[in-house]
């Protein structure tokens, strides 16, 4: 198959990335600033997907069989912080973190679509976040990613006849880049002791689910959303 899969540079991206090249699929990553495997856009900026997908799709020869979005930001906005701040660090999370990923989306359908009898898959990292919520800090976060999973149903409501189906991942905290600090730190322990599995889930655990909805999971799972977060929240 022919791949892409955004934010492709560490944690889940990284790992996704890596297993699903080595499993014989043609990958194109992304990441901000790219680098010789990965195409770069920096998603803050509303031309990017565009040029992300148009550049992967080169790349690919003309054909993507799965979009995976993956890349997203987790960053802290106080409630009490100035109007412009709050609006700003909502922009920005939104911009990323959603209004991407739907264009991206929005790209992949129509693409799909234009290939009569074939299907396409759409995988979109979303957070147990979505359901359980964050922190005060991450109201942003957690509301982005319940619009992600909203966006995941409707578009597998929504094409499912025209061949295209959407999933969605909801890790809870993960091994990576961007919790190690806080999982080594005095919030750690908190937060192991919320998961009944005793660990957080690893990046490797998390490809291999985005792998299998790339690959091999059934058309009938469509609209699915797989919690990887060590039953530290069950729907």
């Amino acid at each position: 198959m022919n791949i892409l899969i955004t934010g492709a540079s560490r944690g889940i991206g990284a790992a996704a990335y890596a297993l699903l090249k080595s499993t014989g699929h043609q990958v194109i990553g992304h990441s901000s600033r790219g680098s010789g495997e990965l195409v770069a856009g920096d998603l803050t900026d509303p031309e990017a997907p565009r040029h992300v997908w148009e550049a992967a799709l080169e790349r690919l020869g003309g054909r993507i069989d799965v979009l995976v979005n993956n890349a997203g930001i987790y960053e802290a906005v106080a409630h009490d912080s100035s109007d412009e701040e709050w609006h700003d660090a909502w922009e920005r999370m939104l911009t990323v973190n959603l209004q991407a990923p739907a264009d991206l989306c929005r790209l992949a359908i129509q693409h799909f679509r234009s290939r009569e009898g074939e299907v396409g898959r759409i995988i979109n990292v979303a957070s147990r976040a979505a359901y359980r919520g964050d922190s005060p800090q991450h109201w942003h976060y957690a509301a982005s990613k319940a619009a992600i999973i909203g966006m995941t149903k409707t578009v597998a409501r929504g094409y499912a006849a025209h061949g295209v189906l959407a999933f969605a991942v909801a890790p809870g905290f993960t091994v990576s880049e961007m919790t190690d600090d806080y999982l080594t730190g005095r919030g750690g322990a908190q937060i192991l002791a919320d998961i009944p599995l005793g660990r957080v889930a690893t990046t490797d655990e998390v490809a291999e689910t985005i792998r299998w909805l790339a690959t091999d999971a059934p058309a009938s799972a469509t609209g699915a959303i797989i919690d990887v977060n060590g039953a530290s929240y069950v729907r």
